[in-house]
């Protein structure tokens, strides 16, 4: 196999005029389809203070060559192609002798793992790499589906817990070396509602309580193994409450059963994905839902809730972090392996991560150090600053952060949820 030197290949890149405006989002719906079928062609490099503090920041990658083009066929159970989709299409206009094309198809993270399992017990593994959040991830390594990428390939990705933001390598940790971390975000707990109905909004999980039992059916949050919001409110209350271990939902957990149970009694339905509940908000079915800095700032971009919306934190909350992975299944030939390497780590580079701002989806949403709203496509940035409410950097900078539970520890969690409290 021949390597090329990061020199090398980041040059030709930008004589090939990488770095895009990132695909607009407005007429998009908060779902991996809504990503344009099509990058936008480039116009310039990113340039300035912020871009050349940014490369400082960045680790080179080297690359390998496959024996010949391959198609990479993704499969996205996040939304994640929102993100990462614009950084694929660089990484293939940009590497003809690496990729031939790249396919991209939509799932669930619960539909994930059965997949997998039917595509590799036939022998068949047309599924080349996964972007995948906790979910995803979990149900892959609790099944035994997945190529164990770190420290396998480190040579592939040097310099890689160095080169990510401090939480977001925190969160590399619960991929356990099966897959790559791309995005991050400080996720939340958070709550959004209606100002004209909620007037005075709940500052802790037992205000929440009492303002649900006075207004029955009026709050929401989505099953937790498929919402991000929904998981994040599971996994943020043995914090809140003052659970004996917040990190063992089996053993550990009293308080916040308990709790999950008596609000159960005035939640009229739990939606199986987090959409369905903005939907429900805008609507007037419910008053106030689940949510996090990216489920409040990109579906007001996107016209799904109402800019009137507002937002509102716990004042005792910690942070539950999030990320979204790269993971690639059981199965792969050796050239697409290779292949979807190389494409992992272009997509960690500064100028790509530049892209994952997108219109506020997973907010901020780059996982390495140095990049900055403002390396992002102008559009984007117009559009995150226009709803980004102020608050949210004094909140992430106030409050203390720990990391979305382990892979496994999550299975039992969702488990634990689906059947003592999601069944109505």
């Amino acid at each position: 196999m021949r390597l090329r030197s990061w020199t090398q290949w980041l040059g030709m890149a930008l004589v090939a005029g990488i770095v895009a405006s990132a695909c607009s989002s407005a007429s998009a719906t908060p779902s991996p389809t809504a990503v344009p079928a099509t990058p936008v062609p480039a116009t310039a490099a990113v340039s300035g203070s912020a871009a050349a503090g940014s490369a400082a920041a960045a680790t080179p990658a080297a690359m390998v060559m496959p024996t010949k083009p391959v198609t990479i066929n993704v499969l996205d159970v996040a939304g994640n192609l929102q993100l990462t989709k614009q950084m694929m299409e660089n990484f293939k206009a940009a590497n003809p002798k690496i990729v031939a094309n790249i396919t991209y198809s939509t799932s669930t993270a619960p539909e994930l793992a059965g997949k997998l399992e039917a595509q590799q017990a036939g022998g068949n593994a047309q599924i080349s790499l996964v972007m995948t959040g906790t979910d995803g991830l979990s149900a892959g390594i609790t099944n035994n589906l997945l190529v164990k990428l770190l420290p396998d390939r480190q040579d592939m990705f040097p310099g890689l817990m160095d080169n990510y933001l401090a939480p977001a390598a925190d969160m590399q940790g619960l991929a356990q070396g099966y897959g790559v971390e791309v995005v991050y975000y400080p996720s939340g707990p958070l709550y959004e509602y209606n100002p004209s109905k909620v007037t005075t909004p709940p500052t802790t999980p037992e205000e929440l309580l009492a303002w649900a039992k006075a207004n029955p059916g009026k709050f929401e949050y989505a099953r937790p193994a498929n919402s991000g919001p929904g998981r994040t409110f599971l996994m943020a209350l043995p914090y809140m409450l003052g659970d004996k271990d917040p990190t063992d939902p089996t053993n550990g957990w009293d308080k916040t059963w308990a709790y999950l149970k008596d609000l159960g009694q005035y939640i009229k339905v739990y939606q199986t994905g987090t959409t369905a509940t903005m939907k429900d908000l805008a609507n007037g079915t419910v008053d106030m839902l689940a949510s996090t800095t990216g489920w409040y700032i990109n579906p007001i971009i996107l016209g799904t809730v109402p800019k009137t919306t507002a937002v509102g934190h716990y004042t005792n909350m910690t942070w539950v972090t999030d990320a979204q992975f790269a993971v690639v299944p059981k199965g792969v030939d050796s050239d697409t392996l290779i292949a979807d390497l190389d494409l992992i780590a272009w997509m960690l580079h500064p100028d790509q991560q530049a892209f994952s701002f997108d219109s506020g989806y997973f907010y901020p949403g780059p996982a390495v150090k140095g990049v900055t709203l403002d390396m992002a496509p102008a559009a984007n940035q117009a559009a995150i600053k226009a709803v980004l409410p102020a608050s949210f950097a004094t909140w992430i900078d106030q409050y203390p952060k720990k990391t979305s539970l382990p892979a496994a520890t999550q299975v039992i969690a969702f488990d634990l949820w689906d059947r003592n409290i999601g069944k109505k």
